[in-house]
This record gives C-alpha cells, sequence and structure tokens, in this order.
C-alpha cells in the first residue's frame, strides 16, 4: 500500500519516463504514445489512446493499474494533474534516424523539463545558507572536472566582481594542493553532476580537514554530498554513462547564477555603484547599438 501510494505522490510523467526499460513491448509503446503528446492523451478514450499505441484496450488498463490507477478515468485525471502542476515536457532519447527538427526539440524540451524539475527540489534554506557563506568568505575557489570545468570559470568570471579573491580549477592536482593549502575561512565550491569522482570526494575530505567550508554542487544522494559543509541537491535525468552532459551543465550554471544574483542582493544597493563602473568599463569595447 506504501509502494502504491508513493507511485502516487509523484509526477506521473517522470515516472512513466523513468520506468520506460522496465515495460513489456506492448505497454512500452502505450507508454510512448502518451510521452509523445501528453495533453493530447488527456482528451483520448481508451479506444483512441490503443489504436495511437497499436495496442488492445485491455493492454492500456493494465498499464493504467501498472501505474497505481484504478483504471483509464483515474490514470487520465492524474496525468492532466501531471502536466498542470509537474513537469509538461518530458525529454524521450535521440534516436539515430531523428531529423534534426526532432532531435533539437527533444534536447531544446528535455532542457526545459530538467530545469523545472532542478526548480521545484531546489531547498531555499541551503541557498540562503549557501550565500552566507560565499558573503563572508575570505577567499573563494570553485571546482569542477569534464563537464563541470567550465561551470567552475563561469563562476570564477561572476564572482570576482564582488571584491572577494575568487579562483576556479579543472585540475585535480591544483585542486588537491589548493585543498591542502585552505584555512578557516576559504570557501571551496565543488561542481559535479554525479558526486562520485573519487579525487574529488578526497578534495573534499582533504578541504574539510583543513577548515574550509565545502559547498556542492551535486546530487544530494551521492559520495560527494556525504563529505560537503553544505549541499545544494540537483539532478538531472540524464545517462552521463552513455551521453556527453547536456540539461546538467545547464541546471549548474543557471544555480551559479542564482548564488550570484543572492550574493549581489545581500551586498545592497550601496554595491550596485561598483557593479555599475564594472559594466561600464565594456562600454568602449564594443559598437554601438542600431
Amino acid at each position: 500500500m506504501a509502494t502504491n501510494q508513493a507511485h502516487r505522490d509523484d509526477n506521473l510523467l517522470e515516472d512513466i519516463q523513468s520506468r520506460l526499460d522496465t515495460l513489456n513491448k506492448s505497454e512500452r509503446k502505450v507508454a510512448e504514445a502518451i510521452l509523445k503528446d501528453p495533453t493530447a492523451a488527456t482528451r483520448y478514450s481508451i479506444a483512441a489512446l490503443a489504436r495511437a499505441a497499436d495496442v488492445s484496450e485491455p493492454t492500456v488498463n493494465r498499464f493504467c493499474r501498472g501505474f497505481s490507477a484504478t483504471g483509464f478515468p483515474d490514470f487520465k485525471i492524474r496525468l492532466a494533474q501531471s502536466i498542470a502542476t509537474g513537469t509538461p515536457y518530458v525529454g524521450q532519447n535521440v534516436e539515430p534516424d531523428d531529423t534534426v527538427a526532432e532531435f533539437a526539440d527533444k534536447i531544446m524540451l528535455s532542457t526545459i523539463a530538467s530545469l523545472d524539475k532542478a526548480r521545484q527540489s531546489l531547498d531555499p534554506k541551503a541557498l540562503a545558507t549557501t550565500i552566507d557563506y560565499l558573503i563572508q568568505a575570505k577567499q573563494i575557489n570553485f571546482f569542477g572536472m569534464g563537464g563541470s570545468a567550465s561551470v567552475a570559470l563561469d563562476a570564477q568570471h561572476k564572482f570576482f566582481r564582488f571584491n572577494i579573491p575568487v579562483m576556479s580549477y579543472d585540475d585535480a592536482l591544483m585542486q588537491r594542493m589548493v585543498a591542502a593549502g585552505a584555512q578557516v575561512g576559504d570557501v571551496i565550491v565543488l561542481i559535479s553532476y554525479t558526486g562520485r569522482t573519487r579525487e574529488t570526494v578526497d578534495i573534499a575530505r582533504l578541504a574539510r580537514e583543513n577548515g574550509a567550508t565545502v559547498i556542492g554542487i551535486t546530487n544530494p544522494e551521492s559520495p560527494l554530498a556525504e563529505c560537503c559543509t553544505t549541499v545544494l541537491g540537483v539532478t538531472a535525468p540524464e545517462d552521463t554513462e552513455v551521453y556527453m552532459p547536456m540539461s546538467s551543465r545547464i541546471i549548474h550554471l543557471t544555480v551559479i547564477d542564482i548564488l550570484a544574483t543572492g550574493v549581489t542582493l545581500k551586498r545592497g544597493a550601496d554595491f550596485l555603484g561598483h557593479l555599475k563602473k564594472i559594466k561600464e568599463s565594456l562600454k568602449a569595447t564594443r559598437f554601438p547599438q542600431a
């Protein structure tokens, strides 16, 4: 009973997407017909959905009961609620025979869905705590390897404006040396989608041992999260064992934007003059707008 309730409390579209590989061939066809156009699926009769999926009506009923619905009408209600209150854009895997328009649309919609999921899961208290740590820091170092390296560099570009010494590092040996030399008052921000890279976890532990505040932007259930002073838990539905990171990097960049905005607002109106001076220094480098 508890398991059924857990399924009912989840976003139905996300639940269908995550269980695609566990469905049999016929039920998967039903799932794919729904995911192709969830809004249209809420208007189908059971016969219409069966035709769209090229399966029998009993297969549709069996599929609905597999997602803890009492029947097709109950399933449609939950589907409509999922669209209204959850994430209407569920990413589908890019296929080799997709047209440019099709795979571009899939990537765009998948990224939108991932951002919306991250929006719902980000803990405001953890954000506020992180912003406070950053404001009080003597110096800030952003660490990222692989796909996260560009996020760390973007963070450096944003945070140098705050009159706090800031650097980004993408090399594990440099990160280890910086962590070894860290002190109380230093803040190290580790960015990792999986949170399972051994070097990153070791570096987090080393920095904590030396008194630094360690902030993780990572999977909240990861080994890295266990080593951090505070964690901004973000996840994205992509398999980094197979695909190059896409939406996770966009989510992490957005989190950096949120933190930079938070630091700016906390600094107050008096600090805006400093930011304006930096911005105006770029005017001479640009052609005037037409």
